[in-house]
């Protein structure tokens, strides 16, 4: 199983903690630093407030080499969708090829309303929204330069784009491409969205059984459209609290502000040879990479101590 770090900034963070954060990651042997895309809190001040991700993973990638970076998720009701194909591309040729891009059709309505960005009607306009911003990010890096891209759809209209600049990236055809990740737990849409869309597909902060059963279900979408299911690469997000022994886990689920037993509900929180054990069933079960939420960013110990005692493990398999 792959493991990398993933973050949560708008809980409260200054982009010099990111950087900590990204470098631990890096020196740790993790495969990528991630970060969420979100403009507000979900619980205490913030402070010293939001960022924005494409901006932090630009300057982080010209700091931090030797590893991946990536949004999980960037919302589809933040940007418009040729911007975020620009500063994706750009922010891929900033870190010589190593950004992936996660989509999402945004789901925390305050920030939203926090900010006058337009939330949409309902699910099934935000969700429409995001199957037009895939189609269009998508199309404007596949077109050949001298080529123009036009887009005439419900929510976006495009007339002679020339689709630049390009990613460094390639997908499995050639054409250029930052790897798409695509997440959810919706039983029929998601699913064939990722079928048409993902590189990789995510399923974040659920159990074992929901996850594996939406696995299945993207196994079966991609069948559907003649698309090799092991051309994805198929992924979990759940909260990190480790210890050494159960005194230092309890220690780490306090910090958080968390119930030891109820944070246990995480396959990622326990002590050292539980969360091994777990990711070892979760692993054996199809889930190839995992996404450790760091929620207390100060404490890079916790990063070292799963780097040093759960990563080579996990790794060997």
């Amino acid at each position: 199983m792959d493991l990398r770090i993933f973050t949560e900034p708008q809980l409260g963070a200054s982009h010099a903690d990111l950087l900590a954060v990204a470098r631990a990651a890096r020196d740790g042997g993790f495969s990528a630093f991630f970060r969420s895309d979100h403009v507000l809190t979900m619980g205490g001040d913030g402070l010293p407030g939001p960022s924005d991700s494409f901006v932090n993973l630009g300057a982080i990638a010209t700091q931090v080499p030797d590893i991946r970076l990536g949004t999980l998720v960037t919302s589809a009701t933040f940007r418009h969708p040729s911007m975020v194909a620009i500063a994706a591309a750009q922010i891929d040729d900033i870190s010589g090829g190593r950004l992936e891009l996660g989509m999402g059709s945004g789901w925390f309505e305050p920030e939203h309303t926090a900010y006058g960005i337009d939330f949409g009607a309902s699910f099934g306009e935000r969700f429409d929204r995001l199957t037009e911003q895939l189609e269009i990010i998508t199309g404007l890096w596949a077109t050949p330069i001298g080529g123009r891209f036009d887009h005439a759809g419900r929510h976006y209209t495009l007339s002679g784009a020339p689709g630049l600049p390009k990613p460094v990236q390639s997908g499995p055809d050639g054409t250029p491409r930052v790897p798409i990740i695509v997440g959810g737990q919706g039983p029929k849409k998601t699913p064939a969205l990722a079928a048409r869309f993902a590189d990789e597909f995510n399923v974040g902060f659920v159990d074992f059984d929901a996850t594996t059963t939406q696995i299945g279900r993207v196994h079966a979408a991609c069948e559907a459209v003649a698309r090799d299911p092991a051309s994805l690469v198929y992924s979990t997000a759940q909260v990190l609290c480790v210890g050494t022994d159960e005194v230092e886990y309890r220690k780490r689920a306090a910090a958080i502000g968390r119930d030891p037993e109820e944070a246990r509900s995480s396959p990622f929180a326990g002590t050292v040879a539980e969360v091994t054990d777990t990711m070892g069933r979760w692993a054996a079960a199809g889930v190839q990479r995992g996404y450790l939420q760091v929620l207390d960013l100060a404490d890079l110990e916790h990063i070292a101590l799963v780097a040093q005692d759960i990563l080579p493990v996990v790794r060997s398999w």
